[in-house]
């Protein structure tokens, strides 16, 4: 009977998102993809080093560990190389110890077209093409921003999320952008008690959840710590708290910031990765903590507009 991942939580991570592949990429954009076939060849048993969501990817593999045995995270490799030129980054795997097992070389076209295969509930790339495609085919993505940011070591997986167009969908955003803070905060309180419709990212939250409710609730017993870090602030925080009850869904933080930066914030909690909806607010992010942009909403129709 063919394998499935279905009771998984799945992530898919392209090269570049998990390697520091810039080296190599400047040879292909320079010179051309034959040079950089060679390239790669000819460097193929010299590890990678480490990107922007390895550490990301190292402690959500180490979840299974903690489950002795019992592999509830699945992370699969999406490239736009093809296995001839891919086989460095699989001998980086191997290197680096990670239990990444299947992959899909697209050699050179998109491979965005797998995720529903694969069963993915988040794909993460340098590539906002891909991501773009992703989002609009129904899946959480995003693109991990270049930052040099290093988490430090330990076990303790932890994700932070921006609320409107992330978690939830982007109605009350657009509310705010066409009428301004008043009506927005208006309407939030006037619908309190009628739950947002979900984002992107609710699948994926949800899959967290799951695997957080298989460990002990006691102190510091659960790998996995996420957040809420949204601009929302009172009275347009209740929604938010009944939208989150009434999915059954848990979050261990709220920060409601009311505008404020949220870098701070972001660096107290210590992110793995931060998702953000706004581009500003990931270029802002991004120095502080491992950030992915989602262009999803109607801040990203602006942009694509102009």
């Amino acid at each position: 009977m063919p394998a499935q991942l279905g009771d998984k939580l799945v992530i898919a991570i392209s090269s570049r998102a998990l390697f520091d592949l810039s080296e190599s990429h400047q040879v292909f954009e320079q010179e051309g993809l034959e040079a950089y076939r060679q390239y790669q060849i000819a460097r193929e048993d010299q590890p990678l080093e480490r990107g922007e969501a390895f550490a990301l990817v190292q402690k959500l593999l180490h979840i299974n560990t903690l489950l002795e045995g019992d592999s509830r995270v699945e992370v699969v490799l999406l490239s736009r190389n093809s296995a001839d030129t891919g086989l460095r980054v699989f001998n980086s795997i191997q290197h680096y110890g990670l239990s990444i097992t299947r992959a899909a070389f697209a050699g050179g076209r998109s491979p965005f077209g797998y995720i529903p295969a694969f069963g993915c509930h988040l794909f993460l790339s340098t590539h906002a093409d891909d991501v773009r495609s992703t989002l609009d085919a129904g899946f959480a993505a995003a693109t991990i921003l270049a930052s040099g940011i290093r988490r430090e070591s330990g076990d303790e997986l932890r994700i932070a999320f921006d609320g409107d167009a992330v978690l939830f969908s982007d109605e009350s955003e657009q509310i705010f952008q066409r009428e301004g803070l008043a009506a927005f905060q208006a309407r939030e309180q006037q619908n309190a008690h009628q739950p947002l419709a979900g984002g992107p990212f609710k699948s994926f939250l949800a899959a967290l959840s799951k695997i957080q409710a298989e460990f002990p609730e006691v102190a510091d017993a659960c790998p996995i710590r996420t957040a809420l870090v949204t601009a929302r602030s009172a009275p347009a925080h209740e929604r938010v708290i009944r939208t989150l009850r009434d999915w059954d869904i848990r979050l261990d933080e709220s920060l409601f910031l009311g505008g404020m930066d949220k870098s701070a914030f972001l660096r107290a909690f210590g992110a793995d990765l931060f998702f953000d909806d706004q581009e500003g607010h990931c270029q802002r992010a991004s120095g502080v903590v491992p950030t992915g942009h989602v262009p999803h909403g109607i801040s990203n129709l602006q942009v694509t507009d102009e």
